[in-house]
Formats: C-alpha cells, sequence, structure tokens
C-alpha cells in the first residue's frame, strides 16, 4: 500500500470517526446542556464550595419522586370511583394515613436532637424507605387491597421525616454571607421546578398504567439515595446544637427543662415573634390543607366554566403553583427589616381574597384564591425563617427549625380533614376558608407588630 493509499485511509477514517463524534456530541447535548446549567444555577455564590448545591439537587430528586407517586394514587383514590365512593375512599386515607402521622409528627424532632450525627442516613434512609415503598404500592394499586393505605402512610411519614431533616440541614451549609432565607428559596425553588416537571411525566406514565409513575419513583429515591450520602461530612456534626422549645418566654415554660431554662434565658426559648409568626404560618399551612381536599371535591362535582374536572383541576393547580414559586422567588429577593409585617401583610391579603371568594364565588376569584394561597404560604413561611434566623440562638436554631415544621404538618393535617368532612357548597367552603384565615391572623397580628415595633434586630431582614 502507497503512501497516499494509507494517507487516503487514515484520512477517510479520521472523517468517519469525527463524523460519529459530532453525532455523539448531537444526542448529549440536549442531556448535558440543561444538566450544566443546572449545576451552575444551583452552585452559583459559594452553594457549591459550601454543600449547599447538592442539598437543592437532594430536593429537586426529593420533589419529582413525591410527584409520581401523588399521580398514581390520586388515580388510584380519587379518580377512578365516582365522586361519593371517591370521598369516602380519601376520608379513609385520611383517617388511615393523615391521622396517625398527626400522632407521629411530634416525634420527629426529638428524634432528631436523639440523633444528630446520622442526618445524611437519615435523609438516605427516607428516601430509600420510599423507593421500596413505591414497589409495594404497585401491587396495591392494581388490586385496590387495603395494603395502599399502610403504604400510603409510611410514604407520608418518610417524606414529612425527610423535610425536617433536611430544615434541620440547611443552616450548616450555608455559604459565606447568604442568609438562610435565601438558601430556603433556592431550596424550595428547586423543588417546585422538579416537581413541575415530573407532573407532566408522571401524567405520561399514567396514561400507561399506575404502576408505571410508582417505577419511576423507585428509581428516582434509589438516586435520591445515593445522593443524600453526597452531603458534607459537617451535615452530620453537632457540635454546639441543644434543644429548642416552642414557648414564646421564659415564663410560659413548662416541664423538666423549666428550672435549667429559667436560669439562661433564651437559651431554650424561641420568643414571641417566631411564635406569632408560626401561628399565622399555621392558619396559612391549615387553609392549603384545606383548599386542596375540599375543591378536589367541589371541581370535580362542578367543574369550572363547563370544564372536564381534570382541567378545573389542573387550572387551580397551576395557579398555586405559580403563586407558590413567585412566592418563593420574591422571598429570595426582598430587602425588607421586618419579616413580621410581611407575615401580617401577606395574611392580611389571603384573608381579603377569601372574603371576596366567598362573596362574589367564581371561577377567577377560586384560580386567584389559589395563587394568592400559594404566595403567602410561600412568603410568610420565608418571613418565619428570617426570624428563626434572627432570634432564635445557634445553639438551638437547628432543633426548632424541625419542631415548627412538624407543627406546620400538622395543622396541614387539621385543615385538609376538615377540607373532608365539609358539605360541597362553593360559599360555604370559601366561608370557611376565610375563617381559618381570620383565626391566625386576629390572634398573631397585635403580637407581630408589637415585635417589629420593638423586638427587631436592626440588621434584620427577609434575604
Amino acid at each position: 500500500m502507497t503512501g497516499a493509499e494509507r494517507s487516503e485511509r487514515r484520512g477517510g477514517s479520521g472523517r468517519v470517526t469525527g463524523a460519529v463524534r459530532s453525532v455523539g456530541r448531537a444526542l448529549h447535548r440536549p442531556v448535558t446542556g440543561p444538566a450544566r446549567g443546572i449545576r451552575r444555577a444551583t452552585h452559583a455564590q459559594g452553594a457549591g464550595e459550601s454543600g449547599l448545591g447538592k442539598l437543592i439537587e437532594l430536593h429537586g430528586v426529593n420533589g419529582a419522586g413525591d410527584m409520581m407517586i401523588t399521580v398514581s394514587l390520586a388515580s388510584t383514590v380519587f379518580f377512578s370511583v365516582p365522586t361519593d365512593e371517591a370521598r369516602g375512599r380519601v376520608a379513609l386515607y385520611l383517617a388511615i394515613t393523615l391521622a396517625p402521622f398527626a400522632l407521629l409528627a411530634p416525634v420527629v424532632g426529638p428524634l432528631l436532637d436523639r440523633l444528630p450525627h446520622g442526618r445524611r442516613a437519615a435523609m438516605a434512609g427516607a428516601m430509600l424507605a420510599r423507593a421500596f415503598l413505591a414497589l409495594i404500592l404497585v401491587g396495591a394499586v392494581q388490586t385496590g387491597s387495603l395494603e395502599l393505605y399502610p403504604a400510603a402512610l409510611g410514604v407520608l411519614v418518610a417524606s414529612k421525616a425527610y423535610g425536617v431533616v433536611r430544615s434541620a440541614v440547611v443552616p450548616r451549609l450555608l455559604p459565606p454571607r447568604f442568609s438562610l432565607v435565601k438558601a430556603n428559596s433556592r431550596v424550595t425553588l428547586c423543588g417546585l421546578l422538579a416537581t413541575g416537571v415530573a407532573a407532566p411525566i408522571g401524567a405520561g406514565l399514567q396514561a400507561l398504567g399506575p404502576r408505571y409513575p410508582l417505577y419511576g419513583a423507585f428509581l428516582i429515591f434509589v438516586a435520591g439515595t445515593f445522593l443524600s450520602f453526597s452531603l458534607p461530612h459537617k451535615v452530620d456534626s453537632a457540635k454546639g446544637e441543644d434543644t429548642a422549645l416552642l414557648a414564646a418566654d421564659p415564663e410560659h415554660l413548662h416541664g423538666p427543662h423549666r428550672t435549667k431554662t429559667l436560669k439562661r434565658p433564651g437559651l431554650r426559648t424561641v420568643g414571641p415573634a417566631v411564635t406569632h409568626a408560626l401561628g399565622a404560618n399555621a392558619a396559612l399551612r391549615g387553609l392549603s390543607g384545606f383548599l386542596i381536599f375540599f375543591l378536589a371535591f367541589l371541581l370535580r362535582e362542578h367543574p369550572l366554566g363547563g370544564q372536564s374536572a381534570a382541567v378545573s383541576l389542573g387550572m387551580v393547580a397551576v395557579a398555586a403553583g405559580t403563586g407558590n414559586a413567585l412566592g418563593t422567588a420574591v422571598g429570595a429577593w426582598l430587602k425588607q427589616r421586618a419579616p413580621e409585617l410581611i407575615i401580617v401583610t401577606v395574611v392580611a391579603v389571603e384573608l381579603a381574597v377569601a372574603i371576596a371568594t366567598a362573596c362574589f364565588f367564581s371561577t377567577f376569584l377560586i384560580a386567584c384564591l389559589a395563587a394568592v394561597a400559594g404566595f403567602s404560604q410561600a412568603l410568610s413561611k420565608l418571613a418565619l425563617d428570617a426570624l428563626i434566623q434572627r432570634d432564635v440562638p445557634e445553639l438551638v436554631r437547628t432543633s426548632a427549625f424541625a419542631r415548627s415544621e412538624t407543627l406546620l404538618q400538622i395543622a396541614w393535617v387539621v385543615g385538609g380533614a376538615i377540607g373532608i368532612a365539609l358539605p360541597l357548597y362553593g360559599t360555604l367552603g370559601m366561608v370557611v376558608a376565610a375563617a381559618i384565615v381570620a383565626a391566625g391572623w386576629l390572634t398573631t397580628i397585635r403580637g407581630l407588630l408589637s415585635s417589629a415595633r420593638h423586638g427587631g434586630a436592626p440588621r434584620t431582614r427577609v434575604a
């Protein structure tokens, strides 16, 4: 073979290899491009170096997996049977899953205090438990057996346990010059975005059968199990931490810690601003649970504007999700020195919209109520985070986050129970919704405003 022939063969081989590489890059680009963009966003401003970026990604995985299970269970428990039977099924679901969780939730915070060195393992365990429970649910959704309910309870408990541990972990991963509220905003926003992406994918898998979203959830949670252990080792450090009791001031403490606490005022208390903010947030969380269950049945029986039940529920879900994402984004940007005023304002706006919806019940106002509820809940929770950051000593801040989250979850359970029990009359439901918000606002406004005038640290802000 002459040199010219060898050169021509090498040139031809090189052209083929180059073409194959070009095709490979073209096929990988739709995946690697967005992946790099996501990694740059989650690791920006020092989040990558501190480990917060990995927690943000883990929370996105958590949200996607939970959405897959939600899509499958919603079809099995809610959409697959007539309305009256569906209401009974959901009531049974609430009784067998959410009610026991209301009893288990207060245990999560104290358990976390006893296991401060195993937070990565706790998050991995919550992921792995849901992965195996998803496989159990595969058989349950196909046969309709009663094992669906204990498996769903297990998924719920594991999901909320992950949420409590995640709240406790965030303070350990703050980058320099990063507020706790901004960090929580990033984590929450990533979870919302992942949920929004997973929802249509889950719906597509649901079209193939109710078991396929559960297979997807299994794979997602297995990935989350390994991702949990990629978090920095400092997540498992408990150096300098102590237990927090949710009391407004030392004079209101009870129990075995009272004598010790009074000797060190402020160490084991969270302050009146935090307790009032927690009460307002509990009202908004209760409203969220109420609206989810009440509107689900109301719109199935009486769809909006002549649309189908699925379309009506989708419209409300999109409005609520958009409001939640907007509230999270605003919380990350807002430069406000009085978080108490933010809570008072957003709850007042929510109350006004609820009253307007009760007085002038319409499709537009229902969508507005869902959007404002999502916005208010997100922004009010971020303001609560700011108050905990400001008023709770660092030694007990982690425990305060864990325990406050369990109380908010219980409020959601109570609101959901009210939504299940209430007759399906739109105006009546909106009156009850307004009453829930009013109860939280009227009982906390005075304390929050007083704290804003007298108790705020000068440097405190929401973002």
